[in-house]
């Protein structure tokens, strides 16, 4: 008979807690009961934790045997827990010393012959870990290069349960293997190779500049999404917090590279049009899992041919795209995941898509307004810029003279980018996020006579009061490309033509 209790993590979205496996030992006939909220992983884990502790050498308990998994109330999911179980179980039945674990968290799901496999949502996990004190982090050794990414915590590895039951008797020792470097990243694509779309071009770095959404409608062939596809390779590098984050988030999902470091650049998500609203927002059977705007997290997700996507799904990113974050609510309670993105938008005219554009186009009226009818009011109110890219010219694929490659754009958006947060801190980093009282704030607030073009548009049902806000913020971030303090009247113009699609 006998107690004993080890540490591992529960994930709660992309925030990790600590939790207590604790066991008992107890006469009477030989079971296993798991208590503690349990998801079917972990049910499933008495018949696979029992097989690794056979082949691992050791001895299995022949009692009655409970597994509590502390705090009672957070909802458990996933396989993490099957070594932490099997240590605990060993310690209180088996006289397996626990000293060297005591300011230990175990992480991994364990194989039937007891090796350790790689989880996801190690990063976050070994976080929760740090904030706890934990002095040392065991991790299976797939996983040891992203729990290195916490700096203040020691980690080694475990390439099976019988090396952490050897390094508890004073037999073996943990593994150290030396970190591998990350692979050297693909340059992202050039926005040099753009030609003949100077109008998407001054979009395109408009909404880097400023972190406003983007809706982009022309002919197939136009370069909707080249241009969408460069956005990406002009946005500053991710601060080191952002990074976490970003991280933490492909590694919940399952989409961290096992030998990839920090994520550093910021990411492109370009679901396929027929992705679900779960796909697009998260969710899922189970635990809510992130969705492509939360994997797009301080990047950009790029709907392509957006009026072939569902109404439902589209409309779905309304509010995470207002507010930020993705709350999915289930019956064991709700999983926050942030869902900071930038939305851009591609869409063709029509259904045929005829490379000449109107011109050229073979549907009848009801079918072109019906098409473009999926798009939503609501969703483009919340889209900054609304720009017509026309088909390129063949001129323009000969011309002589080169395009502005990516690098030169992406400098004069990160100067746009100090200067916004220089002006609105603390209250926000970039144009696109200042919150409209802050807008209208008496340090901030422009004159009537610059906004009037604003107010006009409003007055005739142009605009709504939301459309209003971010066309003044649109303004700011022509201004802060232009090198000015404020917007002028030139610079609201423009902002308002770039969201009403015309100046083709």
């Amino acid at each position: 008979m006998g107690y004993a209790k080890i540490r591992s993590v529960a994930l709660q979205g992309v925030v990790g807690q600590v939790i207590v496996v604790e066991a008992d030992v107890a006469p009477g006939l030989p079971s296993l009961v798991v208590s503690g909220l349990p998801d079917a992983a972990l049910t499933e884990a008495r018949d696979r934790i029992r097989a690794a502790v056979h082949n691992s050498g050791a001895t299995w308990p022949q009692q009655r045997i409970t597994v509590n998994l502390l705090p009672a109330h957070v909802r458990k999911h996933g396989s993490g827990f099957d070594t932490a179980m099997a240590l605990a179980v060993l310690a209180a039945g088996a006289d397996l010393p626990t000293r060297l674990l005591v300011d230990a968290v175990i992480l991994g799901e364990l194989g039937l012959d007891g090796t350790l496999r790689p989880v996801r949502g190690v990063l976050p996990a070994v976080l929760a870990a740090s904030r706890a004190g934990a002095g040392l982090v065991v991790v299976p050794p797939g996983n040891v290069d992203e729990a290195r990414l916490v700096p203040d915590v020691r980690v080694r590895a475990a390439d099976c349960l019988g090396r952490i039951i050897g390094f508890v008797h004073g037999t073996e020792t943990l593994l150290d293997p030396p970190t591998q470097p990350p692979p050297a990243q693909r340059p992202p694509a050039d926005l040099a190779d753009v030609l003949g779309q100077e109008r998407g071009r001054r979009a395109i770095e408009l909404a880097a500049a400023g972190r406003h959404h983007l809706a982009m409608f022309g002919p197939p062939g136009a370069g909707k999404t080249l241009l969408a596809q460069r956005l990406p390779g002009i946005l500053p590098e991710l601060t080191e917090q952002e990074s976490i984050e970003v991280t933490a988030l492909h590694s919940v999902a399952g989409e961290l590279p096992a030998d990839g470091g920090l994520i550093r650049r910021a990411p492109l998500q370009a679901p396929h049009h027929t992705s679900s609203i779960a796909a697009l927002v998260g969710g899922g059977s189970g635990i809510a899992k992130p969705g492509a705007i939360s994997l797009a997290h301080h990047g950009v997700l790029f709907l392509d041919e957006c009026a072939e996507f569902q109404a439902s799904a589209l409309n779905a990113l309304r509010e995470p795209l207002e507010h930020g974050e993705v709350r999915l609510r289930r019956v064991h309670g709700e999983t926050v995941y942030p869902a900071r993105a930038q939305l851009v938008l591609a869409a063709n005219p029509c259904p045929c898509a005829r490379p000449g554009g109107d011109a050229m186009c073979q549907c009848p009226p009801g079918v072109r307004v019906r098409y473009r009818s999926r798009l939503s009011g609501p969703l483009l109110d919340r889209v900054d810029l609304q720009v017509d890219v026309v088909a390129v010219r063949a001129a323009a694929l000969f011309g002589t003279e080169p395009a502005e490659s990516s690098a030169t754009v992406a400098a004069r958006v990160v100067r746009a980018r100090q200067a916004a947060a220089r002006r609105w801190a603390p209250h926000a980093r970039s144009n696109g996020e200042v919150p409209a009282a802050v807008l209208r704030d008496r340090r901030f607030r422009l004159p009537r006579t610059v906004l009037q073009p604003l107010a006009t548009a409003m007055d005739r049902g142009q605009l709504s009061a939301r459309g209003m806000d971010r066309a003044t913020r649109v303004a700011w971030t022509v201004a802060d490309l232009d090198g000015r303090d404020r917007p002028t009247i030139d610079d609201v113009h423009e902002a308002l033509e770039m969201r009403s699609r015309r100046g083709r």
